[in-house]
């Protein structure tokens, strides 16, 4: 297959990366763990934890699942924000031989329930804030053991009594919940705290798990905003691949922090996603430390801990760059150490993309993933200098082609799905045979559901998603387009384009606005929509709107505007 991409690669970029020097993702954290023993690993709520004593505190729990007797393979499900509890967990459950499955801490007890059930996992281990959407929703699942966590259990002593304290007593965070001590079959349930769970695995010796690339280390599940959602399966070679080709991608811009365990990479988005998860794992891999986040709604806050000691890598999506931009003391940081401003699990708009280097003096550099891929499948060079608005290159060892719906590879510069293969590619959805089927291609592909373009230097730029597409009179509109454009008129903080049934034209253009500038009207934008895009591409509506519905993880929800009334 030809690559052009290999050529426009930076300096120092290998083409190929090469994952069988780990046996798993164990072998690789066991190896940091141990290099690292001393070096600080995380900072939250100005509390550090150590390597050392995240190798420890994972090896204690990792053993207190082994003494569960656990069936090999059992998935273990974490409802954890960015907190220590999180690391600990994750590295436990791998370390021990057992399967992730990441949720959403904001699911409805519908949502929990379909994940639970679908996954299989007979075990949880979940914040007490969250536990009353458990109580709503265990029934009928097959958790057997409740591990329940508080804020302030890895954070120490005094400190952590008072933080658990403060969030129960005085913010009021954690509603009343009773976890049911049976399950629907009338057998006993086992409901422990966190803490004791840590406190009995230190007297336990952990099992080495024998573990290969190919043993299933996540259950990633997919948004799920267009139906309900799917379990990636995601092997220790999958996340091994993921981590190595990001270390090779973001090393050139952090060469100028010196050492890479001096590199801070901050923890915003949410660790059960799974673009912060691969960051999470590249920081292990080299020996760095994250700056865990546990509110990154609460923007004052987060600025304020920004302030405090100098940050190298910034990932986040569109929304949230945006969030930071509109902080009047977010602009008065010292932006000289700002390595990477990684931007994906959305398109980033070219408005915000602007104002960002404006404000920082760092390039927004945008990148695209799925679930599916471990996250990154393709980016632009960190050492870029302006905004491409384009997807980027394929990372070492990935190949993208673009393909047509009968599966054929189409020519440079023609439209098509954006389809790829790699070692960081998913064997299939959990237990979905008929899905996994859907999506790859006969030539080892998967197919992504996006549209996209490929020019001849190998970078890619995305129309837009298929379902998306908006249909006026025969042509096609995609809603990226209009609001990268949109998000350049002066006044405009965001925007969402959608398409509604309409009579005379099949489907109509619909623009949802948020504003900075009250005085902003609809004329306005209309004017500088009729400067700046074809009449078919003209929207018919426009409404202004307090804020757009998103996701947890800051993707604007269309559905729910095509929807609204």
């Amino acid at each position: 297959m030809n690559k052009p991409w290999l050529n426009a690669y930076p300096a120092g970029v290998p083409h190929d990366i090469h994952p069988e020097q780990y046996r798993s993702v164990v072998h690789l954290l066991e190896d940091s763990f141990k290099k690292n023993a001393s070096a600080p690993f995380s900072v939250c709520l100005e509390r550090w934890m150590s390597y050392g004593e995240l190798d420890e505190a994972s090896s204690a729990f990792g053993a207190w699942l082994q003494s569960l007797n656990l069936p090999e393979g059992s998935r273990v499900a974490i409802m954890l924000p960015n907190i220590p509890q999180f690391a600990t967990t994750m590295a436990g459950v791998l370390r021990a031989g057992f399967v992730c499955v990441n949720v959403n801490p904001l699911y409805t007890a519908r949502e929990l329930q379909h994940q639970l059930k679908d996954s299989g996992a007979t075990t949880i281990v979940i914040l007490e804030n969250f536990a009353h959407t458990l109580q709503d929703a265990i029934q009928d699942t097959a958790i057997d053991n409740v591990v329940v966590a508080s804020m302030g259990d890895m954070l120490g002593g005094l400190y952590g009594h008072w933080i658990t304290f403060a969030v129960r007593h005085l913010a009021r965070m954690v509603p009343a919940f009773k976890i049911p001590l049976t399950n629907a079959n009338g057998q006993s349930r086992k409901v422990v705290s966190f803490k004791n769970a840590l406190s009995s695995g230190k007297s336990l010796q952990l099992k080495a798990a024998s573990l290969t690339p190919d043993s299933i280390a996540f259950l990633q599940y997919t948004g799920g905003t267009t139906g309900l959602s799917k379990g990636a399966v995601l092997t220790h070679g999958n996340i091994v691949a993921a981590i190595l080709q990001a270390d090779t991608w973001f090393s050139p811009a952090v060469v100028r922090v010196g050492h890479v365990n001096k590199i801070n990479c901050i923890a915003a988005l949410p660790l059960y996603h799974i673009f912060a998860l691969t960051l999470c794992f590249l920081t292990m891999r080299w020996g760095a430390h994250m700056t865990l986040i546990p509110n990154p709604r609460d923007i004052p806050k987060f600025v304020e801990v920004l302030k405090k000691r100098p940050f190298h890598l910034l990932p986040a999506v569109n929304t949230l760059f945006n969030a930071l931009l509109l902080n009047p003391q977010f602009k008065t940081l010292d932006f000289s150490s700002l390595c990477v401003s990684q931007a994906g699990g959305m398109a980033a708009s070219a408005g915000t993309a602007k104002k960002w280097q404006e404000v920082t003096g760092s390039t927004m550099i945008e990148g695209w993933g799925m679930s599916e891929t471990c996250a990154i499948g393709t980016n632009n060079p960190v050492i870029a200098n302006h905004f491409s608005g384009n997807i980027g290159l394929p990372l070492p060892s990935i190949e993208i082609a673009i393909k047509n719906d009968a599966g054929d590879s189409l020519p440079i510069g023609e439209s098509g799905e954006i389809c790829i293969k790699g070692p960081n590619v998913m064997t299939g959805y959990y237990m979905q045979p008929e899905e996994t089927a859907k999506v790859f291609t006969p030539d080892g592909f998967m197919r992504t559901g996006d549209i996209g373009i490929m020019d001849a230097e190998g970078y890619t730029r995305i129309v837009d998603r298929k379902k998306d597409m908006i249909l006026v009179s025969g042509f096609n509109v995609f809603p990226n387009e209009l609001e990268n454009v949109i998000s350049l008129c002066p006044g405009v903080v965001e925007c969402a384009a959608v398409g509604i049934p309409d009579e005379k034209q099949g489907e109509a253009i619909k623009i949802f606005v948020v504003r900075s500038d009250v005085t902003l009207t609809e004329d306005d934008i209309e004017r500088y929509c009729r400067q700046n895009l074809t009449g078919y591409k003209m929207p018919k509506y426009i409404e202004f709107r307090d804020e757009l519905p998103k996701t947890n993880v800051g993707k604007v929800l269309r559905r729910e505007l095509r929807n609204s009334k």
